[in-house]
């Protein structure tokens, strides 16, 4: 399939009238064509199931680069699959788009198909690691977002506990951070923890919740006193 296919086939989805309130909610200067989410997944999930690998990778990458927003969403949801042989190409992909990420929506399908590759080999997450040392919020933020399955596991393994207790260690790092993106992802990532692992959130709060912002700090605790 070429990019002139695919953006057609986007462009066939357009729902008349709803292309400016999509970019007023979601605060884009790009182009917004207004599609609905039910026939961006119906297109994107019949994409993945005809084209090879290879061929998702290279139309995702130039559905990226046109920088239109559902065509850098429906490239995330090309490379969203659990089990893709020979990923690698896949991984470096997700990685290279998170330096421009400049939106949550963009930013969080993203981080869905980064998600689906630590999953497939937690060894990536030291890939990640680097990503909270940066200048630019986005990818600071997307290091908890991408990491979110760690948070929802009932019967996890000691790597999986170690892979926790690292990425508390960046929710402590990041807890005097005064990005409200930052503040909201730490507090969704215990958030989820907490339905799973309270004691851990309950440590973490005792050292540095005072340091968090308060709407941060209420929403971390949402589930520790129901």
């Amino acid at each position: 399939m070429t990019l002139e296919d695919a953006l057609a086939q986007l462009r066939a989805l357009i729902e008349p009238g709803r292309a400016e309130g999509m970019r007023q909610y979601h605060k884009q200067t790009r182009e917004v064509l207004g599609i609905p989410n039910p026939a961006m997944n119906d297109l994107t999930k019949g994409w993945r199931q005809t084209l090879s690998v290879p061929e998702r990778v290279d139309l995702a990458r130039e559905l990226w680069q046109t920088d239109i927003f559902e065509a850098r969403i429906a490239a995330a949801k090309l490379l969203t699959q659990a089990r893709i042989k020979d990923d690698e190409q896949v991984w470096v992909l997700i990685q290279g788009w998170v330096r421009d990420f400049d939106s949550w929506a963009i930013a969080d399908h993203v981080c869905m198909a980064g998600q689906k590759r630590l999953l497939a080999n937690p060894t990536r997450v030291s890939d990640v690691e680097e990503w909270v040392h940066s200048t630019h919020m986005w990818t600071r933020r997307a290091a908890l977002v991408i990491t979110l399955p760690w948070t929802k596991q009932n019967n996890p393994k000691h790597t999986d506990l170690e892979i926790r207790d690292q990425v508390l260690g960046w929710c402590a790092r990041y807890a005097d951070d005064n990005e409200w993106f930052i503040q909201k992802a730490i507090a969704w990532w215990l958030r989820d923890l907490s339905k799973h692992d309270p004691e851990r959130v309950v440590k973490f709060l005792d050292r540095y919740g005072a340091q968090l912002k308060p709407f941060a700090r209420k929403e971390a605790s949402k589930y520790l006193s129901a």
